[in-house]
């Protein structure tokens, strides 16, 4: 059967805007590929990242350089050969495993090992800003159970006793981004550990994580810009207590998965994380998410508008997706 493959950029306002250490965006730019063949339409997301090189052009390239190869049948295991990781790739194999499950009528989940999926409670994003700024949107968010608040370096303290003000009954997942000194770090750490933060991603810049190897660690240490697929995840080892699995970093759900299952027989524990996509985004790491200790899968809540059919979050409660939007 001929497969056709097609590739749209898109964007979806944000709800405000989304602020990190790095910046403020307003809305979320997305690639999306499909793939048809015979009476299947199998789709995937992914949101190209400029930390990492990335922009909506280089990524829709790197999905062209493929087309040949996807439309002559190349399969996820001949995905990971042709494409390195990241989020040209996460689009195409999470649009190959969209397509399986929607020629074989073998549900994704299932062909991933999985016999069903499980609701996952996920955390809510709090933006970086001012102290004020952060309580009042931590008051507003004080019934989620999780919340992820962003953090930027200098004031950081005073945010964070801010946050835990606005919502004292929450747990809490701090995320510095890469903007903490080697000198700031233990200062910073003694305070997440006295506002009874749950874990820290990313405090260091990826590159400096031989420091956390002989620092005391008061509070588990996530990585995420420092990890991406497994050939990155040995050095980390003593050096983090978690890593943060996305598939914009991994190149796709077929890695995620490998990434995951290896980062735990290895002693880590594991976040099912994302970049600021929509529902058809998230719908794949709801498979990463069953494994998972923490979940970070809340980017349709930041957005204004999201795809429609698109996922259903009780409050913080993810539930898993259906088949009309992927797998």
């Amino acid at each position: 059967m001929k497969r056709k493959l097609s590739v749209a950029i898109e964007s979806y306002p944000i709800a405000g805007s989304f602020v990190i250490s790095r910046g403020a965006k307003t809305e979320a730019v997305v690639v999306t590929a499909t793939l048809v063949q015979g009476g299947g339409v199998g789709r995937g997301e992914c949101v190209p990242y400029a930390r990492y090189g990335e922009s909506a052009e280089s990524v829709v390239a790197t999905i062209e350089s493929a087309r040949d190869a996807l439309e002559a049948g190349a399969d996820r295991a001949d995905l990971q050969r042709l494409l390195p990781a990241g989020a040209a790739r996460n689009a195409l194999d999470c649009a190959l495993w969209d397509l399986e499950a929607k020629l074989s009528g073998v549900p994704a989940h299932v062909a991933a090992g999985f016999e069903a999926l499980l609701p996952l409670v996920t955390a809510f994003t709090i933006s970086v800003g001012a102290p004020d700024q952060m309580r009042a949107a931590a008051e507003r968010a004080a019934d989620r159970p999780l919340l992820k608040i962003k953090l930027a370096g200098e004031g950081d303290e005073a945010r964070l006793a801010a946050v835990r003000a606005g919502a004292p009954d929450s747990a809490l997942i701090v995320d510095a981004n890469e903007s903490w000194t080697t000198e700031s770090l233990p200062r910073q750490l003694a305070a997440c550990a006295d506002h009874g933060v749950s874990l820290v991603e990313q405090p260091l810049p990826a590159g400096r994580d031989h420091i956390l190897a002989t620092m005391p660690r008061p509070v588990p240490i996530c990585a995420d810009e420092s990890v991406h697929d497994r050939a990155s995840l040995a050095p980390l080892k003593g050096r983090y207590d978690a890593i943060n699995v996305k598939l914009d970093k991994t190149g796709g759900l077929t890695e995620a998965l490998a990434l995951a299952r290896a980062a735990q027989e290895m002693g880590f524990s594991i976040m099912a994380g994302c970049m600021v996509g929509t529902s058809l985004a998230m719908a794949p790491a709801v498979l990463v998410g069953q494994i998972a200790a923490f979940v970070d899968l809340d980017g349709p809540l930041l957005l204004a508008r999201d795809r429609v059919p698109g996922l259903s979050y009780e409050g913080s409660t993810l539930m898993p997706p259906a088949p009309e939007l992927w797998g």
